[in-house]
């Protein structure tokens, strides 16, 4: 069995925002779910909603004053309007104020951020106390506490770490759970105080900041040059700090208010990558016009934005092409008033047309005419980019092979996008090997990632179907994030660049590199090894 050698730990400031992206999305990413439920529920039932008071399908058919709460006047709708009327009422039907709309985005989707983070800096026990101190931040403020749960929840989580190390090894035996859960119970307690008193008021504080930033920029029709930054910064993968940091919590607000934001599609709109690829197309040369069409198919309809990050790298001066398009595709929805009523993830045609259309059709025509425009603009720059420098690229074609290992190297990890684009432009890397055993029986293999959801699930999808065609089918293979890896793994496989990781968390199992999830050689020798190993048993 081989393994790859262990690759350089890259270092900069370069990856140190990309961690602290990936950190951020690591605590959105898993609870979009429950963003998408909240955003159905929201489109369909508050008053412009399909069975809302101003549609013909509405209250005589539904309880809808029951489901977005304020009592059903359009005069309350909404979680403040909710507690207002509430307060003026004599309570006998306090589920018509409360409602399910201002709960779902005051409590619960706070609460689900906050304890995933927790999770992340310690366990289960994190993110209760996680859950606890965020409840304080939320009830001392007025606004959904998005950004508050993505810093509370992580803080307490590290404080109560710091917290059991005070007396690790020093409780006596038959104690333990008495000081676990009143510690964990009495810190949680003192968090939340502590947040409605201090840490809410001040969350509420960069909340308005923040949000008066964005009116500005949209009130001096400056919102388009924000593309400067986000186009650059999503080739880069330095997109996330960004995206999961500020619009998406600031997004989720203007949402509750107005049931739409452009926020959400300042960083997924697909029109910018769309039409990139569709230059490279027609335009291009060599294997990047050749790989060019497959890969426009699974940006547009997969929402797989990193499959166009090498066609940019490859030809820099495309970048520019990249954000005339992100800001014509922002000018035509600040302008027409378009937007989207929940984060549209992955930033496919798809996701974007289901966010959209619970505004109206109207409003999702125009979020479509956004991405044409989108999509044009960067069409006709790049094109022009392409055919001036045809002469120069054909003579250089290595070019493109090389920003598929940059982008890689930008990400810091492979992907099944990017292991496509390799696989159809035939210049997959070379992996380098070192010599490794594992004598005990093969019974668990888990493909690890940063987020363990996108690439190495599909590589988990891989391997499987080579087990079935060798006619084994009693292995346990499962994808997970990096930080989840618990030991029990016989086997792990992971990208180059993330086993030095996978082998501190999981040292006592077989550690296989790939630098291609969805087509390495390794998978063969591991489907290889297991067969002998069953052989010598028989």
């Amino acid at each position: 069995m081989t393994t790859t050698s262990p690759a350089t730990k890259p270092g900069g400031l370069r990856v140190g925002v990309q961690r602290f992206g990936t950190f951020l999305s690591g605590m959105i990413m898993p609870n979009i779910a429950a963003f998408i439920a909240w955003g159905f529920i929201t489109m369909l039932f508050i008053t412009v909603g399909f069975f809302g008071a101003e549609s013909p399908f509405g209250w005589h058919w539904f309880p809808v004053s029951e489901i977005i709460g304020g009592g059903g006047d359009s005069a309350t709708i909404g979680w403040n309007g909710a507690m207002t009327a509430l307060a003026e009422s004599d309570g006998s039907n306090i589920m018509a104020y409360v409602g399910l709309v201002g709960p779902m985005v005051t409590y619960l989707l706070p609460l689900l951020i906050a304890n995933t983070g927790g999770r992340m800096i310690y366990g289960e026990r994190g993110g209760v106390v996680a859950s606890i101190a965020t409840v304080g931040v939320i009830v001392g403020t007025n606004i959904p506490m998005f950004l508050g749960a993505m810093i509370m929840g992580p803080l307490a989580a590290w404080i109560t770490k710091q917290m059991d190390k005070l007396w690790d090894g020093k409780i006596r035996p038959g104690f333990e759970m008495l000081v676990n859960n009143f510690s964990a119970g009495i810190l949680g307690m003192v968090l939340a105080i502590l947040g409605f008193f201090g840490f809410g008021p001040i969350m509420l504080g960069i909340s308005g900041a923040l949000g008066t930033a964005v009116d500005w920029l949209v009130s001096l029709h400056l919102l388009p040059v924000v593309s400067i930054i986000v186009e650059p910064a999503k080739v880069l993968f330095l997109n996330n700090a960004i995206n999961h940091g500020v619009f998406t919590p600031l997004g989720i607000e203007q949402a509750t208010e107005a049931g739409k934001s452009i926020l959400f599609l300042i960083e997924a709109n697909p029109g910018p990558g769309i039409g990139l690829l569709l230059a490279f197309t027609f335009f291009g040369v060599g294997a990047a016009k050749a790989s060019a069409p497959g890969a426009a198919i699974i940006h547009f309809f997969g929402g797989i934005h990193e499959i166009y990050f090498p066609y940019a790298l490859s030809k820099p001066t495309t970048i520019l092409a990249l954000i005339a398009g992100g800001a014509a595709g922002v000018t035509t929805n600040m302008v027409l008033g378009g937007g989207l009523g929940f984060p549209a993830a992955p930033g496919s045609i798809i996701a974007v047309t289901a966010a959209a259309i619970g505004s109206g059709v109207g409003n999702l025509l125009v979020v479509y005419l956004s991405v044409v425009i989108a999509a044009t603009v960067t069409f006709l720059i790049t094109g022009v980019i392409l055919r001036a420098s045809r002469k120069r690229d054909l003579e250089a074609e290595d070019n493109f092979g090389a920003a598929i290992a940059q982008t890689e190297a930008n990400k810091g990890k492979s992907s099944a996008a990017m292991d496509a684009l390799r696989g159809a432009t035939a210049t997959a890397t070379s992996e380098s090997s070192t010599t490794a055993t594992l004598t005990a029986p093969i019974s668990k293999i888990v493909f690890a990632c940063d987020a363990g959801m996108g690439s190495s699930a599909m590589g988990a999808s891989v391997l499987r179907n080579k087990f079935k065609k060798a006619g084994i089918e009693d292995l346990t293979i499962i994808n997970q994030a990096i930080a989840n890896l618990d030991g029990t793994a016989d086997v792990v496989i992971t990208q180059q660049q993330l086993t030095d990781r996978a082998k501190a968390q999981s040292p006592n199992s077989l550690h296989v590199s790939v630098d291609n999830f969805m087509n390495s050689p390794k998978y063969e020798e591991v489907v290889e090894m297991v067969q002998e190993q069953r052989a010598s048993d028989a």
